[in-house]
């Protein structure tokens, strides 16, 4: 389909473009990498006055490492982050989310801070920046605001972004130490994850010292898996050490039920992928 007439602007400073989102208000959406909204456009699920492409904003763009924490770019698209050597070492489990992206074209246009400001609840995103505690920096007309990410996800494709703000900025700690995994259940490829865990660890001797696990699908947002973490801790790193823990994954979920599989399918689902990821990044 053809998307509704729109105009456009593609302004080349955060001040410019809020200062657009103020003057149209709930009329405009913003365009990052383009590979939700344009689907969403051509559709017609939504049809917006006002599109304003924040792609020609530089400063949205790019990686730093202060040493305790990674900033990214809003902007910044997934092919760079998965070029970065900072990521792949010190943020392992958001550079092994973002490699199960789509595919090369996809993971060239998309950026990070466009998926999380979608919050498409079967994104691959979500999850691990929810696991690694990352915090997302939203700038508006009163200026720069923190937001943790057990705070950002709101809803069903919601956010706490307002509607005359941009996330700029995705700050993540980085896990050195760390072991982690990504495990994404699909049946065809390059498909939604039907349910997806992204689990990381750290182990003192032989036992789980402290344990992150972030869930895909398994509700209208991306979900921590506390049960799972509080049990993971002082568990042997074996098979039937961390079984009993694992199995708690689906406690508090609200699985959807689609052509995928319905929710009871989620929620064991959910049990062996957490086992699965937990038992990777062990053996990693």
């Amino acid at each position: 389909m053809i998307p509704a007439k729109f105009d456009y602007a593609a302004p080349t400073s955060v001040e410019e473009a809020l200062t657009l989102l103020a003057e149209h208000g709930d009329e405009a959406k913003v365009l990052a990498g383009g590979q939700s909204l344009l689907p969403v456009l051509r559709m017609r699920l939504n049809a917006p006055e006002m599109v304003v492409d924040i792609g020609r904003i530089a400063s949205l763009r790019g990686i730093t490492d202060d040493g305790s924490a990674l900033t990214i770019g809003a902007m910044t698209p997934y092919h760079e982050i998965l070029a970065d050597d900072r990521v792949h070492s010190r943020a392992t489990l958001l550079h092994q989310a973002i490699t199960e992206v789509a595919d090369p074209q996809i993971r060239h246009r998309g950026t990070l801070g466009g998926a999380l400001v979608h919050a498409d609840p079967a994104g691959d995103c979500g999850a691990p920046v929810l696991a690694m505690d990352a915090e997302l920096v939203v700038t508006g007309p009163s200026g720069e605001r923190v937001i943790a990410a057990a705070e950002f996800f709101q809803g069903l494709f919601e956010t706490a972004v307002g509607e005359d703000e941009l996330l700029t900025a995705i700050r993540v700690p980085t896990y050195d130490g760390w072991a982690s995994h990504y495990e994404k259940f699909v049946r065809v490829a390059h498909q939604w994850p039907i349910v997806a865990v992204a689990a990381q660890v750290r182990t003192d001797g032989g036992s789980i010292a402290e344990a992150r696990i972030g869930l895909t699908n398994m509700g209208a947002t991306p979900l921590r898996a506390r049960a799972v973490e509080e049990a993971l801790v002082g568990s042997a790193t074996t098979e039937d050490g961390i079984r009993a823990a694992c199995d708690l994954a689906a406690e508090g979920t609200d699985p959807p039920s689609d052509l995928n599989g319905d929710a009871d399918y989620r929620r064991h689902l959910a049990t062996v992928l957490t086992r699965r990821a937990v038992l990777t990044a062990l053996a990693g």
